[in-house]
């Protein structure tokens, strides 16, 4: 157990990184993929795959279930 270990369960959002939280909020918030790579600069293959390292890291498995998760945690 290293120095960092606390007691504290991390939420599945608190996981991902500062750029997967974004477009996590940017998913929940009924963007596409194109347009959430348009605003970040980024390409829609890397939104895309953000978006599954989102899905692996918080075990949402759809858009619907962004949204919800975004909703019930106050994300958005």
């Amino acid at each position: 157990v290293g120095a960092l270990d606390t007691d504290k369960k991390l939420e599945p959002h608190e996981q991902l990184s500062n750029r997967e939280f974004d477009v996590l909020k940017m998913l929940a918030a009924g963007k596409s993929i194109t347009e959430i790579a348009e605003q970040l600069s980024l390409s829609a293959t890397t939104v895309s795959t953000y978006r599954a390292r989102i899905i692996e890291k918080t075990g949402l498995k759809n858009y619907s279930d962004i949204s919800r998760y975004a909703l019930e945690k106050g994300l958005i």
